[in-house]
């Protein structure tokens, strides 16, 4: 319930007192609140709206403590008190339509242009996909502490220079948009292919992005990158009915029943494909991948996937977006299209980059064109290996599979 609710909490609870950082903390205290109670009380019929309520009447509570409590009270208390003191735990309109876009003001102002990069996606990571710096950490494959460290630093910045908490607009909504468009496919991400845990998917994260996503289409229409990424995301999420079998175990894409893909989302993707490419966007990086997926959504049967385009993008991408992953990619593409030697010569080249140290989809990849090309011993270490790297526990009983068949 929490993963579901904390970002819509933390959003509104920002709109009213103008604080993020604070704002996670009411709802931190709504959560214990929730923790003590429900046991005895049961869950209530709109977990949500409960939550809120109770973050809103410790918003009052701490304004009344505030030394400053009268400008406070003007601005922020009386609002709080007409909405909160005496609302029913089982409503609370601020959770419908009346905030509308408070998850995208909240991503906006967590992606200012006072922090760096790299505060601005962990902070947004934390605050709306309610990821753990151990997920974010492993997602930018950096230190833990790092992540940690960054979004203390991010907080306090934005309480600093007073970020107010709005969608930006002119100049200013243009410079924090490709930070924003990182933000929303990395919390995709982590509900299409979970770091850790013992589910695979976490369906709640991918339909939050996809909203996002849309909610950023309707703001910057004209804007050909966030075409490209939500064509990406309607397709990959096209596929997720597939991804798993009936106990929640990992099926890999080659091996997906076809039948079980989404036809509306692969539509929906393709058609925001090609507005990114009629407003020339056909080499920005979202756009690449996405044209990268419609390759797969295109193709009736595994078999009729076209690998040879698939590797002539991802060297697109590649030159675009220079990075290790991308490059791990490419190695598949190239050994579905040329052969697994073709491929096991550019994951070779990966072996020693110091940010796939720990990477598990590194030893991944390479097994699987050692387990094609015969050598075996070889194959069942590296999956070995990349079994240990994993915290996610179906990606890990399927690695020790592969292993075994090895053997």
């Amino acid at each position: 319930m929490w993963r579901i609710e904390s970002a819509r909490l933390i959003a509104g609870l920002a709109r009213f007192i103008r604080d993020v950082g604070l704002a996670e903390e009411l709802a931190q205290d709504a959560l214990v609140a929730a923790m003590e109670q429900w046991p005895e009380s049961g869950v209530p019929n709109n977990p949500g709206a409960w939550l809120m309520s109770v973050a809103k009447r410790r918003a009052i509570d701490l304004v009344r403590r505030k030394e400053n409590f009268a400008r406070k009270l003007e601005e922020i208390g009386h609002r709080l008190e007409t909405e909160g003191e005496g609302v029913d735990l089982e409503y609370d309109p601020a959770l419908d339509g009346e905030i509308g876009d408070d998850l995208l003001r909240l991503v906006f102002t967590a992606c200012h242009p006072v922090l760096s990069t790299e505060a601005r996606v962990a902070m947004t990571l934390r605050l709306l996909g309610g990821l753990t710096t151990d997920e974010i950490a492993r997602a930018f494959l950096v230190a833990e502490p790092t992540v940690a460290q960054r979004i203390v630093r991010a907080k306090k910045n934005l309480e600093k220079a007073k970020v107010p908490f709005e969608v930006p607009q002119g100049e200013d909504r243009a410079q924090r948009l490709s930070s924003v468009l990182e933000v929303i496919y990395l919390i995709f991400n982590e509900g299409y292919s979970a770091t850790a845990g013992d589910d695979w998917l976490r369906p709640e994260l991918c339909a939050e992005a996809l909203r996002l996503g849309r909610v950023l289409v309707g703001l910057v229409p004209k804007e050909p990158e966030v075409h490209g990424l939500v064509a990406l995301m309607e397709i990959q999420a096209s596929r997720s009915r597939a991804r798993t079998d009936a106990e929640g175990k990992p099926i890999l894409l080659l091996e997906q029943d076809r039948a079980r893909w989404d036809q509306l989302l692969i539509r929906r993707g393709l058609a925001a494909l090609d507005q990114a490419e009629k407003l020339g966007g056909a080499r920005g990086p979202y756009a690449l991948q996405a044209a990268l997926a419609a390759c797969h959504a295109r193709a009736r049967t595994a078999a009729e996937t076209d690998w040879a385009r698939i590797a002539s993008l991802y060297a697109v991408l590649v030159e675009v977006t220079p990075s290790p992953i991308v490059e791990l990619n490419r190695a598949v593409a190239v050994s579905m299209a040329f052969g697994p030697a073709a491929g096991l010569e550019v994951v070779d080249g990966l072996v020693d980059v110091p940010a796939l140290k720990n990477y598990h989809l590194l030893p991944s990849v390479r097994g699987d064109f050692l387990f094609k090309l015969g050598r075996m011993s070889e194959a069942k270490a590296e999956f070995e290996r990349a079994a240990e790297l994993t915290r996610n526990t179906r990606e890990r009983e399927l690695l020790l599979d592969r292993a075994r068949e090895c053997a």
